[in-house]
């Protein structure tokens, strides 16, 4: 592959998870702007997490070959308008009718650059994908930390006039990529469906990544609110550092192999990153903000070990139909992020930030349980 198509494609996909989690940080101040509650304000997330996890069934049926290129150019112009608008939007209707705008074309995005990179260089398919992975998180990391500086600085309809500028930059580059393939959806049939899910295997690590994505999404979703609920004076820059922990994945995911070879095999692994993502959600009740920087990392280092591993054992437990099995293993994980960017602030707004971790420890215990129950399962892989 040349440098230049990597530059291309490692850019663009930076670019759109910028998009994604640009709001996360400055959902408290939007919440203030558009005097909506916290549960109006976490949609904004949550909405692009729910598409995120039904588009490969969506896209499927309406397209089965696309020439890759051209929907990345089209997804990508719609995406740079919609953030033109989100920084015009004067009310919460429209903002969030923009922001379903985005959420229809961010899995177009994604699956066309996935897609991409798949096919251009088949020889280092492997490698490719830790590169898409490394790419995302980073996606993630730059965008809440970037939307929390501007916001602070300039004002919040900055973050999405600079967005839109990314964007258009994307576009060019877009142009200028060598790839002129189809991007091969999978069109899902509900018989193979149904058939891996009776797979315990399967249903297993589809169930851990549910319910630790929702737990994840659901502390990193809340979070602004909690530290404005610690310090009214905390500003939206200072709220997005608490993402930095969010890196964490990039080292994770470019290091994966070796931290299996240190706990002997995958399960073991998973088994070592939940307990300490339980661990640290335990004191995430502490109401120091200084502290809750800390352990976001080891939180994030925590959950980034189970999604990594899980994300190979997804790949490995069936020789066909790999598309199928990886496809359904996004569809859970988003799943789990869109609930998770949702419900948690419902019982947040009702009851605290304590019952809210109660309910995660709660849900990981479950999880934990369920795994070291069919652990033996996994033990011929």
């Amino acid at each position: 592959m040349k440098k230049r198509d990597l530059f291309i494609i490692v850019y663009c996909i930076i670019i759109v998870l910028s998009v994604m989690y640009a709001t996360q940080p400055l959902q408290p101040l939007l919440a203030k702007e558009f005097d909506i509650s916290i549960t109006k304000a976490s949609q904004f997330t949550a909405v692009i997490m729910l598409f995120l996890a039904i588009s490969p069934i969506i896209y499927g049926y309406i397209l089965e070959k696309v020439n890759a290129k051209k929907m990345l150019i089209n997804s990508s112009i719609i995406l740079f308008i919609t953030n033109i608008f989100l920084g015009l939007s004067s009310s919460y209707e429209l903002f969030l009718l923009f922001r379903i705008v985005e959420a229809l074309v961010v899995p177009a995005i994604l699956t066309s650059l996935m897609s991409i990179l798949a096919n251009i260089d088949k020889e280092n398919i492997k490698f490719n994908m830790s590169i898409y992975v490394a790419s995302t998180v980073f996606g993630g990391l730059i965008g809440r930390v970037f939307s929390g500086f501007i916001a602070t600085n300039f004002s919040y309809q900055f973050v999405f006039y600079s967005l839109s500028l990314a964007i258009l930059i994307s576009i060019y580059f877009i142009s200028k990529l060598s790839y002129e393939g189809e991007a091969n959806i999978i069109k899902p049939q509900l018989s193979h469906i149904s058939e891996i899910l009776k797979d315990k295997k399967f249903s297993t690590v589809y169930i851990l990544m549910f319910c630790v994505f929702f737990v994840f999404s659901g502390v990193l979703n809340i979070l602004p609110f909690r530290v404005k609920e610690i310090s009214s004076n905390v500003s939206e820059f200072q709220i997005s550092l608490l993402y930095l922990g969010y890196g964490m994945g990039i080292l994770v995911s470019l290091n994966s192999r070796k931290i299996i070879n240190f706990f002997k095999n995958e399960i073991n692994t998973v088994l070592f990153g939940l307990v300490l993502f339980l661990f640290i959600t335990i004191f995430l009740v502490i109401k120091d903000i200084l502290i809750l920087f800390l352990l976001i990392f080891l939180f994030c280092l925590g959950m980034f070990t189970v999604h990594s591993v899980s994300t190979g054992l997804a790949n490995s437990m069936k020789e066909s139909q790999k598309s199928l099995t990886s496809g359904m293993y996004l569809t859970f994980y988003y799943l789990g992020g869109a609930f998770g960017s949702y419900i948690p602030s419902i019982i947040y707004e009702k009851f605290g930030w304590n019952s809210v971790i109660y309910m995660f420890c709660a849900i990981l215990i479950g999880t934990m349980f369920l795994l070291v129950k069919r652990k033996k399962l996994f033990d011929n892989l």
